[in-house]
């Protein structure tokens, strides 16, 4: 038994079967099915380091062991020499006054200058470098700017 549509009846059923054929055409195609992917990590040997050989120790000749102390005993003499000027160093940057033989005579003190760095400049030992130095006080910890100190080792003050 077949039963036929009016005229609205029948377009409204076309036009739902045009629009679902319509609407199917834009739908995405169902998308695959997932893949399983199985890995297998192998560790690569590595090939072992060879051992450093550790060099023998040379045994060096025994220095002279230091003479024991003697108390009371007097201080080592220190021969006073001429001063040296071994170059500009933090400390004692200024520029000294050199006589005709280019032997340093004095040296005037500039900012940052200390009196220890002076006496290492002019390789002279602090002590030498004070003995020539009177005027200069406390040991040589108060040093000022524009100070001149003698550096000519046959002279004093």
């Amino acid at each position: 038994m077949h039963r036929r549509l009016g005229g609205a009846a029948a377009s409204a059923l076309v036009m739902a079967v045009g629009t679902t054929l319509a609407l199917s055409a834009c739908a995405p195609p169902p998308a695959p099915p997932p893949v399983t992917i199985i890995a297998t990590v192998t560790a690569t040997p590595e090939p072992a380091p060879e051992p450093t050989p550790t060099p023998t120790p040379v045994a060096e000749a025994p220095a002279e062991p230091a003479p024991d102390p003697v108390p009371n005993d007097p201080a080592p003499v220190v021969e006073p020499g001429p001063a040296v000027d071994l170059g500009a160093r933090d400390g004692a940057t200024g520029t000294p006054i050199v006589d005709e033989t280019g032997m340093p005579t004095s040296y005037t003190v500039v900012s940052g200058d200390s009196f220890f760095d002076i006496a290492q400049r002019f390789d002279l030992p602090q002590q030498q470098l004070l003995r020539m130095n009177p005027q200069v006080h406390d040991f040589g910890e108060a040093v000022y700017i524009g100070d001149v100190i003698n550096l000519d080792w046959t002279k004093t003050g």
